[in-house]
């Protein structure tokens, strides 16, 4: 419970350190939400090692997409995806009703413009996770209530 604390707490202050250190332009031109996500990125990848260094290779994406649900999601927010769609074409949407990263904000609509810069590092983790297990991938996250979101991954074939 405490660590669920502190994550929640250091993710809040991360987003806070990269807007209070940006500049105007940097603001209006969305490096700030790149900035956040490229720092999920990299915790991602770190992530992903420290958890796959004991597991069996993967058989294909979509048990890469499973892990990434089930062990992955479990050991960052502490419960699993509440439900994982795909199109067998390469893309992939993660809904999760009540995520922890947003479940804090006020549920009312004003709040909807905040929610991408709360969710640019977890797009950063999801993709940098994904990468460091050989799937390239784009991810974006959308809300249309809040704390429920989805993450939409679209697989880039090499």
């Amino acid at each position: 419970m405490a660590d669920e604390a502190l994550f929640q707490f250091l993710h809040n202050e991360l987003i806070q350190y990269v807007y209070k250190s940006a500049e105007q332009g940097e603001m209006e031109n969305g490096r700030c939400i790149t900035r956040l996500e490229n720092m999920g990125f990299r915790v991602g990848q770190g992530l992903i090692e420290r958890f796959t260094k004991d597991t069996a290779r993967f058989k294909d994406e979509l048990d890469v997409m499973k892990f990434i649900c089930k062990d992955f999601w479990t050991s960052v927010f502490k419960k699993q995806i509440d439900n994982l769609r795909t199109n067998h074409q390469g893309i992939y949407v993660l809904q999760d009703n009540k995520f922890r990263l947003l479940a804090q904000m006020s549920g009312g609509k004003q709040y909807l413009e905040h929610a991408p810069k709360y969710l640019a590092f977890s797009c950063g983790l999801v993709r940098g996770g994904l990468s460091n297990l050989g799937v390239k991938s784009i991810v974006t996250a959308e809300v249309s209530t809040m704390p429920a979101c989805k993450f939409q991954i679209m697989i880039q074939k090499m």
